[in-house]
């Protein structure tokens, strides 16, 4: 079976204003519905919530 090459790209911001945004690829481990990801902010120095921009 082929699999599909399309994968959307989200941009994600971080939610403790420091400006600071990652764009990942969604795979299917994440739930299409999660707004949330907690990834590491280079400018805290710490792990913090990102939103999704939609």
């Amino acid at each position: 079976m082929a699999r599909s090459t399309a994968r959307p790209v989200v941009k994600l911001k971080s939610s403790a204003g420091t400006g600071v945004t990652y764009v990942t690829r969604k795979n299917r481990l994440n739930d299409p519905d999660r707004l949330v990801l907690r990834k590491f902010d280079p400018v805290l120095g710490e792990h913090v919530l990102f939103r999704e921009e939609r």
